[in-house]
């Protein structure tokens, strides 16, 4: 229980980049072959197919689909809280670089945000779910940032056991409840 209470964070962030890239996939599916139906709203301010056909719907200056950033994007988000979970929170470093990734997922986002909404004047379904995983992303980035690191033998004892004597040092016995006190 310990290790889902010091990793559960990480986890959800390897949960929200897996949800975020199987989207940018499916995006990048759907712009490639035109047999694959984009599932959404055809009409009215949700619609997925006036801006998957936009001229925002591709890199600048490219031909590729901003699907195909998003993909590299929520690999790098997958990466990251993986890398956590094997080294341990206790590499700041790595926590930094999943709320610095999230900060830049957000500024994409609001560039992308703008144009759906002052530019094509519709909203993509698909791409608004991408959105808010990149917030989420961010938000928890931003707390596990901010959690105290906790070694794994701190996890294990606490500061104190629960009879209050203080925990014994990794690899020695704990102390006999019943032994006579040396005080």
């Amino acid at each position: 229980m310990s290790f889902f209470r010091r990793s559960g964070g990480h986890i959800v962030l390897a949960i929200l980049a897996c949800l975020s890239l199987a989207i940018s996939i499916y995006l990048t599916v759907v712009h490639y072959h035109s047999a694959v139906p984009v599932v959404c709203s055809e009409s009215g301010l949700i619609n997925c197919e006036n801006v998957l056909t936009s001229s925002y719907s591709v890199v600048p200056g490219t031909a590729l689909p901003v699907s195909i950033p998003g993909i590299l994007w929520s690999v790098v988000a997958l990466a990251l809280p993986l890398a956590v979970l094997k080294f341990g929170p206790e590499v700041r470093q790595l926590r930094i670089a999943e709320l610095v990734w999230g900060l830049f997922g957000l500024l994409t986002v609001l560039y992308l945000v703008y144009a759906e909404i002052v530019q094509i004047r519709n909203i993509c379904a698909w791409c608004t779910g991408v959105h808010v995983i990149v917030l989420f992303y961010l938000l928890l980035s931003v707390m596990l940032l901010q959690e105290p690191v906790v070694d794994a033998e701190e996890a294990i004892y606490g500061d104190e056991t629960s009879d209050g004597l203080t925990a014994p040092p990794y690899g020695q016995a704990s102390p006999n409840r019943h032994a006579p006190s040396r005080r």
